[in-house]
């Protein structure tokens, strides 16, 4: 618990000195992140000549976390040694290989997930020009094109570190996965196709069936020419377009021959042959969103045209960042308030049986769809999703804890402290918790299986987060949508069922690790 500590509080200090020199730390700096994406989150300072803003819920997460984390030092002191009953616990844990193997792997992809920008990203690394170093990732200060060499309209625009790069005058690191898992439409792929004795060869070695194209500049964006090829032979309907995208011209072919008097050409600004010779002559198989897997993106693309290892990558931090907001706040109102009613029972107990009884004839479906209705995509944020989740999700371990509450009020322990003088909130939250902690820790990883299904679920129908946020949800409704393109199902699926089912695994060891039956602490 100490290394934790220090950890949280090494996080709080370096994430809160970050944002006071305007750095973007991985991770650690996402409560100021959502401080300054949310307005109500932050407050205007300064006078009306000089007006800033003061994101203080960002700073008072680095209080909370410096907060919990000298808490924690202090009830953990150096030299305390582990319980008996937790070493044997631990070793049981341990023992269940397949659970301590899965708990390790979910481990690394929270770390994973942690690096954030280091890992997925369209911002580069590290930047080196004859004007100086530059670190954009991790900055919050907004860098464009002009400054690093572009121009056209490219040059007043954020800049595209991937273009940059490709100029060669700079040194430019890029992330891992060099896209942001949403907002960032890649270019669409194409594989340059050979020729072999007049017949073109497609993808799959055989002669070419389809629409092929040739570029203007290598650019997959500008198509010159587009030809229909049958059998490996151009046949049917050829378009031409201009470098804006205009068909300007048309012709037909038979069986690789042009038809006589086919031709027509209605562009301006140059001649008919001159349009003919513009391209650059390479035959091209243009992969339109969702593109397949290829050396760029080797899981593809989705729909709307995002690396999908960027979007699985933001469909983790999603998840993982929903089950550390849901799984405590759930927690703390149901331990809280299923302790509260064991213990103190009568009328107490009697009207907030009533209160649950009444949300859990509420149904969490039409909850959804009715502020769905009401807000547009763009407001339907995480913390609303959530919101909803934690108004419906608290109720189950709350009759749990009443449960264990009422079985452990009459042990004579808690009669002993009674007896000392121990106060109320003592007794329930010193005494009483401790001894049904073998509850809550084998809940806890099939409620992280829960709140992944419950986000992934609403994606799915449509009535979770919007566009902007990458979800598996998303992704499996759209690879339902579009058999034909099997790697969008393949992939949400591999990846929302293995997540779950290393969830599942380490929940198995964990309860066979406190089963009751192997192990009390009144043994």
């Amino acid at each position: 618990m100490r290394k934790v500590a220090w950890f949280i509080l090494v996080a709080s200090v370096l994430a809160a000195l970050a944002e006071v020199f305007g750095l973007h730390l991985p991770t650690m700096s996402w409560a100021y992140d959502l401080s300054h994406k949310v307005s109500w989150l932050q407050s205007e300072i300064g006078t009306a000549e000089s007006l800033g803003k003061f994101v203080w819920f960002g700073y008072a997460m680095s209080v909370v976390g410096i907060a919990v984390a000298v808490l924690l030092l202090i009830k953990n002191p150096v030299g305390k040694e582990m319980l008996p009953s937790t070493k044997v616990r631990l070793n049981r844990f341990k023992s269940n290989t397949r659970g301590y193997v899965s708990f390790w792997i979910i481990l690394a992809m929270i770390l994973l997930a942690g690096l954030d920008q280091v890992v997925v990203g369209k911002r580069a690394l590290f930047v080196k020009t004859d004007a100086g170093m530059y670190f954009p990732a991790f900055s919050r200060a907004v860098y464009y094109g002009k400054d690093f060499g572009l121009t056209g309209d490219k040059s007043s625009a954020e800049a595209d570190y991937r273009l940059v790069k490709q100029l060669g005058d700079h040194t430019v690191l890029m992330p891992l996965v060099p896209f942001d898992p949403t907002q960032d439409t890649v270019k669409v792929p194409f594989v340059e196709l050979e020729d072999k004795a007049g017949v073109l060869i497609g993808i799959n070695g055989s002669a070419m069936n389809g629409s092929v194209s040739t570029l203007y500049d290598g650019d997959s964006e500008r198509r010159h020419m587009i030809y229909d090829y049958r059998k490996g032979v151009k046949q049917g309907l050829v378009v031409g377009r201009d470098r804006k995208g205009v068909p300007v011209y048309e012709a037909r072919y038979e069986k690789g021959a042009l038809v006589d008097d086919s031709e027509t050409y209605s562009g301006e600004e140059i001649s008919r042959e001159e349009f003919l010779a513009a391209g650059d002559g390479k035959l091209c198989k243009v992969f339109f969103h969702a593109a397949p897997p290829g050396k760029e993106h080797l899981l593809g693309t989705t729909p709307l045209g995002s690396d999908m290892v960027a979007y699985l990558y933001g469909g983790l931090q999603i998840n993982i960042k929903a089950a550390l907001i849901y799984i405590p706040m759930i927690y703390f109102i149901g331990v809280s308030l299923g302790l509260l009613m064991g213990f103190f029972g009568g009328a107490f107990d009697l009207i907030f049986q009533r209160i649950i009884e009444i949300f859990s004839t509420i149904p969490f479906l039409f909850v959804v769809i009715i502020f769905s209705s009401l807000l547009d995509a763009k407001d339907r944020g995480l913390g609303l999703i959530l919101l909803i989740l934690i108004a419906f999700g608290w109720m189950g371990m709350t009759y749990l804890m009443r449960t264990a509450a009422m079985k452990e009020k009459a042990r004579d322990y808690v009669a002993a402290a009674r007896v000392s003088g121990a106060s109320t909130p003592r007794i329930i939250f010193t005494h009483i918790l401790p001894n049904t902690v073998a509850i809550l820790v084998t809940l806890v990883p099939f409620s992280v299986s829960g709140i992944i299904m419950s986000l992934t679920a609403l994606d799915y129908l449509g009535f979770g987060l919007p566009s902007e946020y990458a979800t598996w949800g998303t992704l499996l409704k759209d690879g339902l949508a579009n058999f034909s393109k099997p790697w969008l199902v393949a992939s949400s699926f591999t990846a929302l069922v293995s997540t779950l089912v290393l969830v599942t695994f380490v929940g198995e060891a964990v309860r066979d690790a406190f089963d009751p039956k192997k192990f009390t602490t009144y043994k």
